[in-house]
Order: C-alpha cells, then sequence, then structure tokens
C-alpha cells in the first residue's frame, strides 16, 4: 500500500508553508511516527512525522513553498522495515541502496552547519564509508560549491530567511512605523526575592520538579500592577481600545528559529507555582518545536528577559497588537543609598515601551512604579502576609 505524505494545517489562517528540512533521505526506511520533515508557516516550525512504516519516495525538494494539503512524498507500506531504535538512527546515518549500506555518523556540528546549508546526507556519500562526519567535511563540500572568489580569502555564511524569521521582521518594522513607542525605566532592589529564592528553591524543585526563578515573581508583580492599570493590558483594533478584563501573559523564549512569546491563558488566575510550571512547559516546548498554533496566538501583555544574556539595559519593542512590554535585565550588585547610608544591592534596571497612543505616561509610570513596589515587598504584595512556605512549598 502507498501512503501518502500530506502538508497538514498549521491553523485557520494558514494556507502555504515552506518545506524547510528533510529529516531522512530518499529511499529511507522509515518506523511509523518516525520525524521525517519540517516545515514553516510564518509562525512555527512544525514536524510532520511518519503515518505508517515502510519506505519513503521524496517528491517535493526543501526551500520550496507549498500549500497545505499537497502531496510532498510517499511511503510504501510493503516494504518491510526491520525494529530498530530510532534515536540511534538519528544519530548515524544509514543510507539504503539495492546491494549495500553505508554507515556515516555525524557530529552534532556537522549536522547543525548541514541543516543551515541544505545539505542533504546523500551529498556525504563521496567522503566514505564509516567515516566520522565533522564540520570541517561539510564546510568542504560548501567550498567546492559555492568556491571563494580568488580574490577574496574571507568566507561568509549565507542563510536562507526562514518564513518564522521573515514574519518577525515584518511586524518588528511595523511596529516602528504603526506605533508611538515610548520607553520609561526604573530600577529594582531584589533582595527580599533573591532571599526567598536562595531560601526556598531546593524544596521548590522537589515538591514541584521545576526550578524557582525570577520569572514567577516578575509574573505576579505584573498582574497585580495591570489589574490596577488596566490601559497598560489593552490594544487598539480599528478605532477603539479594547481593553480585556483578563491577562493572558506572553514569556518570550529565545529560540533557534527566533524569538517567540506563547501566551499564559488567564494567567491572573493561576496560583504563584502553577504560572512556573506552565512557564517551564511552555519552554520546554518552544525549545522542541511542540506548540501549536494556538499555542503560540494572542496575548495581552508580553514579559520578555533580556538579563539571561547579559544585558544591562535595552528598550524592548512591542508584541503587536499588544500596547505593552516589560524588559526584565541582568541583576548586578550597586551602591545605591538606603536611609541616607550607602549599601550594596542586587539591583535589576526595568523597561516599560508602550503605545503613547493609548497609555500616558502617568498610567506607564505607576504602572512601573506598582511592579517595584510588588518585588520589593513580595511578602506582603505576593504573598499578602501569608507563609511563604505555604505558597511556594505546600500549594
Amino acid at each position: 500500500m502507498i501512503e501518502e505524505i500530506i502538508v497538514p494545517s498549521p491553523g485557520e489562517s494558514i494556507t502555504e508553508v515552506e518545506l524547510t528540512r528533510w529529516l531522512v533521505s530518499d529511499g529511507d526506511l522509515v518506523k511509523k511516527d518516525q520525524e521525517i520533515a519540517e516545515v514553516d508557516s510564518d509562525k512555527a516550525t512544525l514536524t510532520i512525522t511518519a503515518a505508517l512504516s515502510g519506505k519513503i519516495k521524496i517528491e517535493v525538494l526543501e526551500n520550496e513553498r507549498i500549500p497545505v494539503g499537497k502531496k510532498i512524498g510517499s511511503i510504501d507500506t510493503s516494504i518491510d522495515v526491520p525494529d530498530y531504535d530510532i534515536k540511534k538512527i538519528s544519530d548515524e546515518t544509514n543510507v539504503f541502496t539495492e546491494k549495500s549500506s553505508i554507515k556515516q555518523k555525524i557530529t552534532p556540528l556537522a549536522k547543525e552547519v548541514m541543516a543551515k546549508n541544505h545539505i542533504e546526507n546523500k551529498e556525504l556519500n563521496n567522503i566514505g564509508a564509516n567515516k566520522r562526519i565533522t564540520k570541517e567535511d561539510v564546510f568542504a563540500i560548501l567550498q567546492k560549491e559555492k568556491p571563494l572568489k580568488p580574490e577574496d580569502n574571507r568566507a561568509v555564511e549565507i542563510i536562507k530567511m526562514s518564513m518564522l524569521r521573515k514574519k518577525i521582521a515584518e511586524r518588528l518594522v511595523a511596529v516602528k512605523n504603526e506605533t508611538a513607542m515610548l520607553t520609561t525605566f526604573n530600577e529594582i532592589d531584589l533582595s527580599r526575592v533573591i532571599h526567598i529564592r536562595n531560601k526556598y528553591k531546593d524544596s521548590f524543585f522537589e515538591k514541584h520538579g521545576v526550578k524557582l526563578s525570577y520569572m514567577s515573581f516578575f509574573g505576579i508583580a505584573v498582574i497585580k500592577s495591570l489589574h490596577q492599570h488596566p490601559a497598560v493590558n489593552s490594544r487598539i483594533e480599528i478605532e477603539s481600545i479594547v481593553i480585556p478584563s483578563y491577562v493572558d501573559l506572553c514569556i518570550a523564549i529565545s529560540t533557534a528559529k527566533g524569538l517567540i512569546a506563547p501566551p499564559l491563558r488567564d494567567a491572573d488566575k493561576l496560583s504563584f507555582v502553577q504560572i512556573e510550571k506552565a512557564i517551564a512547559a511552555l519552554a520546554q516546548k518552544a525549545r522542541e518545536n511542540k506548540l501549536s498554533i494556538d499555542e503560540l496566538t494572542g496575548g495581552t501583555f508580553t514579559i520578555t528577559n533580556g538579563g539571561v544574556f547579559g544585558s544591562m539595559m535595552s528598550t524592548p519593542i512591542l508584541n503587536p497588537p499588544q500596547a505593552a512590554i516589560l524588559g526584565m535585565h541582568k541583576v548586578m550588585d550597586r551602591p545605591v543609598a538606603i536611609d541616607k547610608k550607602i549599601e550594596i544591592r542586587p539591583m535589576m534596571y526595568v523597561a516599560l515601551s508602550y503605545d503613547h497612543r493609548i497609555i500616558d505616561g502617568k498610567e506607564s509610570v505607576g504602572f512601573l512604579l506598582k511592579v517595584k513596589e510588588i518585588l520589593e515587598n513580595p511578602e506582603d504584595y505576593i504573598f499578602e502576609g501569608k507563609s511563604i512556605e505555604n505558597g511556594l512549598i505546600l500549594a
């Protein structure tokens, strides 16, 4: 029986995708549920899996734009597939021919260079059987295909932009051109938050199976401040201002494909522990390209943390159609005046970028001051005077 491989629909609004990469070669034997291809839409990267076991026939080349629902290949299920470990096969590329089987082990760095430059496994056949393929081998193939000009002895890497990266670029340019974006700054003394985190992080992980991070403290602070400053949670639709009564909190996550910001639905109804678990789950799915279109859609406010990369200060750009975004930065020990005395405290600069068309300066500054107040007094505002241990460990 011949099983057709059809491009699935990533979402209602998406009619076309780009076939970015085949994870197998033409003629390979594949197992049911094995990942065989990746496709890019303007919202996410999706993986296509084999519906049945058999021998694969590839009919569409990489980098082609394809309508949703189109056939890109087929699987001949009449071919018997021996039982093997799919994970092992992903580490060792098998090239099947009628008379022989050549096994090549490809290093992770070599695979990365191959993926970026769209080099297929079959192009490695001339290197030799049973040889460990390194990134240098892949670069050698690139040099043969695209030799440098004699007068140019400097190499460059050319990477095609994905549909997701193109869409991100379009949205960022639109934000700069179509909004009146301003940024206001403040700084937060995180002494109390760090004390609580250091005291309870081990027991929190033992109890809940996720790390106790700064993000949940910031998430709770943002949610409480948004309820007092609802304009910061708003958006423009045509000639109207829409102010949701709920908070769908987006957390920006850096992935190999670019920055994405999946929302925590009804985050204002979640407990501290639930927020921490939800963030951890979304981050893992994002880095594995497992997020669905629904999980990437929507949101009323975004938090982005450049501090994990060492950023001291930045002006985060809006995540449309949202009207505001909070930027976290690196925690640094700095001298500050406390009761007219100089003390060294762990300080973080925070930045709120906002659309001045619908958010006034008073609202933006007030929102950021409230976030600061909450995080500098977490016992009173986040745990509302109750036992911290009950809020973190026994919740």
